[in-house]
């Protein structure tokens, strides 16, 4: 892989803890709006700009990324923002529940994305990929960096845990859900060694981050075609990514709601179940195991399991897609996941209390609690140059926008 370190736009001292911001596409405008109050210098003001603007206005709008060029141009003049005097890679590391993930945060080349050094896992969506694109594009920044895992190397722990016992870091703070984030700097000659190592790593994988990766790979190509002096040193051709080994991820459910049983009364739709799987009507609400799902229904909840699907392909042993194929397709009626707005998709970080509220309300008529994907099943998707369902895999703690800037020029 090509990777490198950079002169990042970073916090001042002092102000990263109300900078940083969740990820933009995990709230919704309004949300967006909550969690900016009483935070001037939140980065959503740069990353959902419409939040500042009347509710009527699209968020697709050009006047909103107008308004958030206005605003990152801001927060540099301000010194809210301040430029690395060199080129550094920074080492970030998040702790939540107890369980610490270290990611090492640096630039990637577009062309690894393009030829699927940087591997994925999913499609994006067209109206997503163009916004994301447009805002990097009228930042000339990469904003949100793109989640990546690689599979371990012990030089590379090695080095991150002999530096964070020697140096302090440079942020460090508890954000509003109790994820701790702290950031150790390392100047580009210093981190040689890792970026060494990095650069032999033969593969890595968008854990999360499609639309951000894939918009950084669209400007950085746009740029380069248009620029007929380009040759290959510019800062578009590199994107802004935090890398973590495999080892340390953590990846809970993407559950399932549906809004009607196609139908079928409540008893009808277990009776179906029940003729072509195991179920068991024990209170379980959280599955214990791959190759089974918890179903809530009518303010119960059923067990339903499978045998061992026997098939090379790694999607089918999903147990996403065994739920799809064999449950939401048939039984359901349940389309393409992707444009059919009888699904919607609960994070695993909610909890089962939401799948739970949402059936009560009566406005959903069954929820799905699903047992996690794990790494090594994305990882085996991705070599296989496949693509996974949709709303497959939900990663906690998300990393924190603001915290790192990567200017392209």
């Amino acid at each position: 892989m090509r990777v490198k370190a950079f002169p990042a736009l970073v916090p001042a001292p002092g102000l990263a803890a109300s900078l940083a911001s969740v990820p933009y596409d995990v709230i919704n405008t309004d949300e967006a709006r909550a969690l900016a109050e009483g935070l001037p210098n939140s980065f959503l003001r740069v990353e959902r700009a419409e939040l500042e603007l009347p509710a009527e206005v699209d968020p697709y709008s050009e006047e909103v990324y107008a308004h958030a060029r206005a605003n990152f141009d801001k927060m540099q003049k301000d010194g809210i923002f301040i430029r690395e005097p060199e080129p550094c890679l920074y080492l970030y590391r998040q702790i939540m529940n107890g369980r610490a993930q270290m990611g090492i945060t640096l630039a990637c080349h577009i062309e690894d994305y393009e030829n699927d050094i940087i591997k994925k896992h999913e499609k994006t969506r067209k109206v997503k990929e163009d916004d994301r694109t447009r805002l990097t594009d009228v930042l000339s920044a990469n904003t949100g960096p793109v989640f990546l895992t690689y599979k371990d190397v012990a030089a590379i722990d090695s080095f991150i845990e002999n530096w964070i016992a020697a140096h302090e870091p440079t942020d460090d703070f508890i954000d509003d859900v109790a994820v701790q984030h702290t950031v150790w700097r390392v100047t580009g000659t210093e981190a040689a060694p890792i970026l060494s190592a990095l650069g032999e790593v033969p593969f890595s994988y968008v854990a999360d981050g499609h639309h951000r990766s894939a918009s950084a790979a669209r400007v950085g190509k746009e740029r380069r075609e248009a620029n007929p002096d380009h040759d290959g040193t510019e800062d578009y051709n590199w994107f802004l990514a935090v890398m973590f080994p495999a080892s340390q991820l953590n990846i809970m459910p993407y559950n399932r709601v549906v809004k009607d049983l196609n139908g079928l009364s409540a008893d009808s739709f277990l009776q179906r179940l029940a003729g072509k799987f195991h179920l068991d009507s024990n209170g379980q609400k959280v599955p214990d195991r791959a190759e089974s799902v918890c179903v809530y229904l009518d303010g119960n909840w059923h067990t339903l399991s499978w045998d061992t699907v026997e098939t090379s392909n790694p999607i089918d042993r999903l147990d996403v897609s065994f739920l799809q194929d064999h449950v939401l397709t048939p039984i359901l009626a349940i389309g393409d996941p992707r444009t059919d707005n009888r699904i919607d998709f609960i994070g695993g970080i909610r909890g089962t209390a939401e799948l739970e509220k949402r059936v009560d309300s009566g406005d959903w008529a069954v929820a799905f609690s699903m047992f996690p994907t794990t790494v090594q099943q994305l990882i085996d998707i991705a070599d296989a140059g496949e693509i996974m369902p949709p709303k497959s895999t939900w990663f906690e703690p998300k990393l924190r926008s603001g915290l790192f800037v990567h200017t392209l020029d």
